[in-house]
């Protein structure tokens, strides 16, 4: 058998390359940890943001969810914070999120009707489930009951109603209301929501008594209905207009506002939103709420859709 002889220098530099390749793969080893859950691993949110709509300033879906996507990226807490611009091709991206936040159009159109199941199985195994403005509305059936078991509730057209109104809050004492003092805006916020029954595992978090102004445009899926009339005009039923939805592993929330872009510059309706999806990450939110700065106006203005 023939033998190579390795000369001593060879020696030392195979010594060198074997210590730096065992550096390269300790360094990946601890990266693959932290992706996979490990100590000082990172919470992955992921925001799907729906296509352009409405005017300029309006369901500014992309760049409402890069800016959110910032604020958290920004706010020191171990979260990685991404956004896909409509359903992801590749589902991996879901696979390894703690929380999934839905700002896009709703209706039939709704973009997680065709993927019920698969929001079903993330919600399942832990991942949390938000939906913002108009994702909350799906068609009543199957895709309703399918957001029942997601987020506790939704808008149901001929039952729920989107009107524009100035609402003002009162906070209720919660984890998502940490560092959030009492705030008013003016948004279109959907109300009339259909909820689980008996509010099953659904807690409010913003609620208002909405004016009769609201109310003031005949029946129609989005305008009015004999129903609503009678909780509002007749029986004075505060309505929630944000909720969570917590059923074992399952955390799910709705927030109606976020038609104005602009609203994100409010401090309060700001931080709310991201205490919520910090929670649905399975996250403790800071005594003092998330950190967050108030946004520039050159911030604001980024990454809003071209309208026309």
């Amino acid at each position: 058998m023939r033998v190579e002889k390795t000369s001593e220098a060879g020696s030392r530099r195979s010594l060198v390359v074997a210590g730096a390749l065992l550096m390269l793969l300790t360094s990946m080893s601890l990266c693959l940890g932290e992706e996979a859950g490990g100590a000082g691993a990172k919470k992955r949110i992921v925001f799907i943001a729906g296509p352009p709509s409405h005017g300029p300033g309006e369901h500014e879906h992309r760049a409402g969810s890069l800016l959110l996507a910032g604020q958290l990226e920004k706010s020191g807490l171990p979260v990685a914070a991404e956004v896909v611009s409509g359903w992801p091709a590749d589902e991996s991206v879901l696979d390894q999120a703690a929380a999934v936040v839905i700002y896009a159009d709703g209706g039939g159109g709704n973009l997680a009707i065709p993927h019920l199941a698969k929001l079903k199985e993330l919600s399942a195994k832990g991942t949390g489930i938000g939906c913002l403005h108009y994702a909350v509305e799906v068609p009543k059936g199957g895709p309703g009951d399918g957001f029942l078991d997601l987020i506790g509730g939704y808008f149901e057209a001929d039952w729920s109603v989107n009107p524009v109104w100035d609402a003002a809050f009162k906070l209720p004492k919660n984890e998502i209301t940490r560092g959030v003092a009492d705030f008013a805006t003016k948004d279109e916020w959907y109300y009339h929501m259909r909820f689980r029954g008996k509010m099953e595992g659904v807690t409010p978090i913003l609620s208002a008594l909405p004016p009769a102004e609201t109310l003031t445009r005949g029946d129609g899926p989005h305008e009015g209905n004999p129903e609503v009339r009678a909780a509002v005009l007749e029986r004075k039923e505060v309505q929630h207009v944000m909720w969570t939805y917590e059923a074992g592993k399952v955390r799910g929330f709705g927030f109606t506002g976020g038609h104005y872009h602009q609203n994100w510059k409010q401090d309060d309706q700001r931080r709310l939103m991201l205490n919520a999806i910090v929670w649905l990450a399975h996250l403790e939110v800071p005594k003092g709420g998330v950190p967050t700065a108030t946004p520039t106006d050159e911030e604001m203005k980024a990454n809003l859709d071209k309208k026309g």
